[in-house]
């Protein structure tokens, strides 16, 4: 794989596991402003895996999606650290901690293919600042 492939998997797979976690936590949430701002942030992760999906297609290549082993253990924490606690704050906190690991990771990236083509760094970037946006947005359900 190339750089540009390797970037474009990597925003694949976040986007991908942003998708699935949202989906997981949309059924629990009872609260219907935290409910809208969990469904606009499902549906920003769709448009972003949906361009680095057309991306890779456009190179003959097929998303590495999310292994299975790391999507099950994901489903389990989820479940267990909601188990008792499903209000927006205990949830908005949970979001939180993972876009910040998300902000660092596709910060990491942007760094180590600074030389991919200008169209994959442009969606790293959205990628970026849309985790900025999330993590400033969900403060307010703390």
């Amino acid at each position: 794989m190339n750089g540009n492939t390797e970037l474009l998997n990597y925003i694949y797979q976040n986007s991908e596991m942003g998708q699935d976690t949202l989906k997981q936590l949309m059924v629990m949430v009872e609260d219907d402003a935290f409910k809208k701002t969990l469904e606009y942030q499902y549906n920003e992760y769709k448009k972003i895996f949906d361009i680095s999906d057309s991306n890779l297609k456009e190179v003959h290549r097929e998303g590495k999606g999310i292994n299975v082993l790391t999507k099950v253990s994901t489903y389990i924490m989820i479940n267990i650290r909601t188990l008792t606690n499903k209000t927006p704050s205990h949830i908005s906190e949970m979001l939180i901690r993972g876009s910040t690991m998300g902000i660092i990771d596709i910060t990491k990236k942007l760094k180590e293919y600074k030389d991919a083509d200008k169209e994959i760094l442009d969606l790293g970037n959205k990628l970026l600042q849309f985790e900025q946006r999330s993590v400033k947005e969900l403060k307010k359900f703390l």
